[in-house]
């Protein structure tokens, strides 16, 4: 298909006209489509339906002989830990197993590091010059949103691909009131970009203005592949001890989307001296996280082996439905100018950008034809996307079926948007 822009004034209306009436066809069937988060989906969550079996009614010793359904391990399970190592990419000894929801165990972090600093912090966070936080876009809301509840600041940093702009990070966070950052550095949300080794070795390496700087490295997708190339990242935790800033970077993880979302287990990585101060914060709002959880787990998975082949049965439910996304806006959009979009190789999305100026329109004519998308503006810090022309597309959820119907009509919105934009 030629380029909308190119097209002379009598073709522009016959394509205009055209898509249109796909538009009105397509509203008119009445779909109530749920495009709008990456949840896993029924199919995936039965995956870990044998969880449920264990630790079965007796059996309720750990590897060391203790009692899981009893108080303490605030660590959490050796056991556990080593299990789950080769995901953080740390050592078992630098790593605590907190309960389900890893973005619970970052909103932690930050409070404390407001209310009592980290290590090396000349102050608490919040006792100083209002902290700021460095936020590549398009990035994650839910970062955005911790950021916005505490007040901090957020510099939107531009991805190039290989991850952030690291000319730009480096000249930013020379100012010594940029305290943190937030990085997904494999299957970035919503670009599902991997960071290269060059990037990760300078976010190590930086020379930072404040003393506590500390990288949020929310690797959430670290086993999330959608092909059968598993991608690795550089190891972020040794690449900062061997600069000289073995404090800098806390690690986040969890099997949200690996065994059951609500009923996973949570992770915190990073130095020793993080590790302590972390650990030691924890203590005071718990005495213990739910060992038997993980001790199901341990027993479910088995080892790293185990935790790839379930990932692998992953895989083989979700890449047919974002082939099914792209198939669709190739079909429809390739060669017209109207979206570009990307190609992940793993994570839960598909990053668009549609002409400037229509992202919003497209949410709406979704809306209107029986489709619920993410709103316009998620990507970036206080919902707000200076060009209006990102979307991140979830096809994670609905059925496959659903989603090969649900992508024909975001096709079609994002051409009718772009031909309405060249018509104003």
């Amino acid at each position: 298909m030629s380029r909308i822009a190119d097209l002379n004034q009598e073709d522009f209306r016959a394509l205009r006209d055209k898509v249109h009436g796909d538009y009105e066809a397509f509203r008119a069937r009445g779909l109530k489509l749920d495009m709008t988060r990456g949840k896993p989906s029924p199919e995936q969550l039965d995956l870990s339906n044998g969880l449920l079996a264990f630790p079965g009614n007796r059996d309720h010793s750990t590897e060391a002989g203790e009692d899981a359904r009893n108080y303490g391990g605030l660590q959490g399970l050796p056991e556990a830990r080593a299990l789950f190592a080769p995901m953080l990419g740390a050592p078992a000894e630098r790593i605590a197993v907190g309960d389900n929801s890893s973005l619970a165990i970052m909103h932690d972090c930050l409070v404390w590091a407001l209310l009592k600093g980290v290590p090396g912090s000349p102050a608490p966070w919040a006792q100083g010059p209002a902290p700021a936080f460095l936020c590549p876009v398009p990035g994650y809301d839910r970062h955005f949103a911790l950021c916005e509840e505490f007040g901090i600041r957020m510099i939107p940093v531009p991805m190039t691909g290989q991850g952030p702009d690291m000319d730009a990070v480096e000249a930013l966070v020379a100012d010594p009131t940029v305290k943190g950052m937030w990085c997904v550095p494999k299957y970035s949300n919503p670009s599902g970009e991997v960071y290269s080794d060059e990037v990760v070795r300078r976010l190590a390496a930086m020379k930072a203005g404040a003393p506590d700087f500390r990288l949020f490295w929310d690797n959430a997708y670290a086993v999330h592949h959608l092909t059968e190339r598993r991608r690795a990242i550089a190891d972020i935790l040794d690449l900062c001890e061997k600069a000289g800033h073995a404090d800098r970077a806390f690690v986040f993880a969890s099997t949200s989307k690996v065994t059951f979302a609500g009923g996973g287990l949570a992770f915190f990585a990073s130095s020793p001296a993080n590790l302590r101060w972390y650990l030691a914060r924890a203590g005071k709002r718990t005495i213990g996280p739910d060992k038997l959880n993980q001790l199901r787990h341990v027993r479910f998975l088995k080892d790293e082996a185990g935790l790839l082949r379930h990932m692998d049965a992953h895989r083989a439910l979700l890449a047919p439905k974002f082939e099914a996304v792209i198939s669709a806006l190739e079909t429809r959009l390739a060669g017209t100018g109207a979206a570009e979009w990307t190609r992940p190789e793993g994570g839960y999305f598909i990053s668009l950008d549609a002409t400037a100026g229509t992202a919003r329109r497209i949410v709406a004519l979704a809306r209107e034809a029986g489709l619920a998308l993410t709103p316009a503006g998620a990507t970036w810090p206080h919902g707000r996307d200076p060009d209006d022309r990102n979307l991140r597309l979830a096809p994670t959820y609905p059925p496959l079926a659903d989603v090969r119907v649900a992508s024909e009509g975001i096709a079609i919105c994002i051409l009718l948007a772009a031909l309405e934009k060249r018509s104003a």
